[in-house]
């Protein structure tokens, strides 16, 4: 069992540039998922938008970015990024929301979703927003 922690940006509209660019810097292999990829299209004209995207290099480079929808709260310097831990034991990843969920703010419950056999996001009683998963591997 292990897990990893990531740090996962937050955007409007620029994740597919950030990522891009943070690849281009750091190295790596870019990924990335829109939301019509994903079926998840709320608004047209954020079709083209990325719901899930990371780079993750060779190096130990990491990081996970995706575009907030309008539907949702968003502000370059209130929410620009959360942590997200994922390891790929159910079991594990469980026993850590438990513990982590104490006196927080459950953004999404952890259940099963269409991209992961468990997600859940929750905001801590520090402010901190944490986004815990279990691994899926990638069909792309």
């Amino acid at each position: 069992m292990s897990v990893t922690t990531t740090t996962h940006l937050n955007f409007r509209g620029a994740a597919r540039e950030a990522l891009d660019f943070y690849g281009s810097v750091f190295g790596g292999r870019t990924v990335a998922v829109t939301y019509a990829e994903a079926g998840a299209v709320r608004n047209e004209s954020e079709a083209d938008w990325v719901m899930w995207g990371e780079v993750a290099g060779a190096n130990g480079f990491h990081v996970m970015a995706y575009d907030v929808p309008a539907q949702l709260p968003w502000d370059r310097g209130e929410n620009p990024f959360f942590v997200s831990v994922r390891g790929d034991d159910a079991e594990e990843i469980g026993s850590l929301w438990g513990r982590l969920a104490e006196g927080s703010t459950v953004v999404r419950p952890l259940e099963p979703a269409p991209w992961a056999p468990l997600y859940g996001m929750l905001t801590d009683r520090f402010g901190v927003t944490w986004v815990l998963d279990v691994t899926a591997p990638y069909h792309g």
